[in-house]
């Protein structure tokens, strides 16, 4: 019986840079392939080609054993290629019925819309991957998991037979991850082959058959799920030893820099908070969706300012009422979403990283071109960000180095506080590892830094204290070395749980 689909020394170039180089690939039905490698490694034209959004300049694609010739968004779609991305790609003033009607009707001026027929329609695909959304919920109401199953569900109503998850757990929280990697064992269970792509690399070891490995646009190798350990698969992915993921904490926290006392804010449905965090140490939030966690990042920010609380910087009493006053005051935050609120995409690089300080930068209004380029420079230096000029536009460099440029504006500012807000989601484990390094080299040098971070792994490895939020209040503190997965899981549930602090 021949692959679902098949790849065979599939080349893809943009002008003088070879994105894929002979890359071959093959999925079976009611498989779990994982397709892994570094940022820029080649996996997202790899997908393109699939799809049909890019034609490979060579090699063949099959599915079923017969020969696609040149293959388009539409020809994909009608041989049951579907792809579910890390941002659901659906309407938000519109329902879940009508966004999933407009992915599987036929569009014709003279044919009526039959509204029960398609409310009943998206109800038992909705059922089917195990969502319980009303089919009219405006898609802006639902949560991002949500978002996704609506996305599945009408990629399988489509009639989709290979499924391409891009990074589909990069904004759950652990508790969403599991339900998600349920559906894709039950959709491997009725046959649907699964191109699963992530940087969570535990995943791949829960729901994998296999792994295949991308390095520079080349397929470094194709092992069982069953053959392999994570030191191996890193090894394959980047080249070379990757030391340890979660370095060590080299500093002993100092004085508190920054102390909550009893901070809400009733417009964003945080309440009560009250911690502290010190100079030199990496304070972790951790949390389930809509616990609050995002949302005292942006109260201490000034985006929107508490209501009630006292905030205290080193001891003196402040009011945040915008984030010109946090940057005043000493606090950056790099934000969740790098592409919107992080990095201008179409910007050169020198510009983004000086964006925070031009009033201190450009006094007078006079730009200092010269002076930006020398510091835009420094900051790529010091974060060993990969890029061939300074005056490279945002939007070519790869999510990690998007985020250490991103991280480069509030560094800056000279903050004392940082608040990271999903610092390595999406990133690649390299990234992921020299994002970490810079995170503890910037607490040795004294930062107070608030990490936010649905993944739970990268909390309790590199946190010196955890503070888990539920319900838009603080519940429990927990050492960060003594801390594991269950007593962290166990305060975001509301368990009552010893070994913890009650905040």
């Amino acid at each position: 019986m021949p692959p679902l689909l098949q790849l065979s020394g599939v080349t893809k170039s943009f002008g003088a840079v070879r994105a894929l180089k002979g890359v071959s690939f093959s999925l079976a039905a009611g498989e779990v392939h994982a397709l892994l490698g570094e940022n820029g490694a080649g996996k997202s034209t790899l997908i393109k080609v699939i799809t049909g959004a890019h034609q490979p300049d060579s090699g063949t694609i099959a599915v079923d054993g017969e020969t696609t010739g040149k293959l388009t968004p539409s020809t994909a779609r009608t041989r049951g290629i579907a792809a579910i991305y890390q941002q659901p790609a659906l309407f938000p003033d519109l329902t879940v019925a009508e966004n999933i009607g407009l992915g599987l009707e036929k569009p014709s001026p003279f044919r009526p819309v039959r509204w029960a027929e398609r409310r009943a329609h998206a109800r038992e695909l909705l059922q089917r991957v195990g969502a319980n959304i009303d089919p009219e919920t405006e898609v802006r109401n639902l949560s991002m998991p949500e978002q996704q199953l609506v996305e599945i569900a009408r990629s399988l109503g489509a009639g989709a037979r290979i499924l391409i998850m891009d990074e589909p757990t990069a904004s759950l929280t652990q508790k969403e991850v599991q339900l998600l990697l349920k559906l894709v064992r039950d959709l491997r269970e009725q046959g649907v082959g699964i191109i699963y792509i992530s940087h969570r690399l535990e995943e791949i070891f829960e729901v994998a058959d296999r792994v295949t490995v991308l390095r520079d646009g080349e397929s470094v190798g194709t092992k069982s799920a069953k053959e392999i350990d994570e030191p191996g698969l890193i090894r394959m992915m980047v080249g070379r030893e990757v030391s340890s993921i979660y370095p060590p904490s080299e500093s002993q926290p100092g004085k508190p820099v920054l102390r909550l006392e009893n901070v809400g804010c009733s417009s964003s449905g945080v309440r009560g908070v009250s911690f502290e965090v010190r100079a030199g140490e990496v304070f972790g939030l951790s949390g389930l969706v809509g616990a609050g966690r995002t949302e005292l990042a942006r109260i201490l920010f000034g985006i929107t300012p508490a209501d009630s609380g006292k905030i205290l910087l080193k001891g003196d009493s402040i009011e945040i009422h915008s984030p010109r006053q946090a940057v005043e005051s000493g606090i950056a935050y790099v934000p969740e979403d790098r592409r919107r609120h992080g990095v201008v995409l179409e910007m050169p690089i020198a510009s983004n990283i000086t964006m925070a300080i031009h009033p201190s930068f450009f006094p007078g209004s006079w730009l200092r071109f010269g002076k930006e380029r020398e510091l835009a420079e420094k900051y790529i230096s010091d974060l060993q960000i990969k890029t061939p000029s300074s005056e490279a536009p945002g939007g070519s460099l790869s999510g990690g180095n998007q985020q250490k440029v991103a991280l480069s504006r509030w560094l800056a500012t000279h903050p004392k506080v940082l608040i990271l807000d999903e610092p390595t989601q999406g990133v690649d484990v390299g990234a992921k590892s020299e994002i970490h390094k810079i995170i503890r080299k910037l607490a040795a040098e004294g930062l107070a830094v608030i990490m936010i971070s649905s993944d739970l792994p990268e909390v309790l490895g590199m946190s010196d204290r955890i503070g888990v939020m539920r319900g838009g209040t603080l519940t429990r503190i927990l050492d960060g070395p003594t801390a594991d997965a269950h007593s962290v899981m166990s305060a975001a549930l509301g368990q009552d749980e010893a070994g913890g602090i009650a905040a």
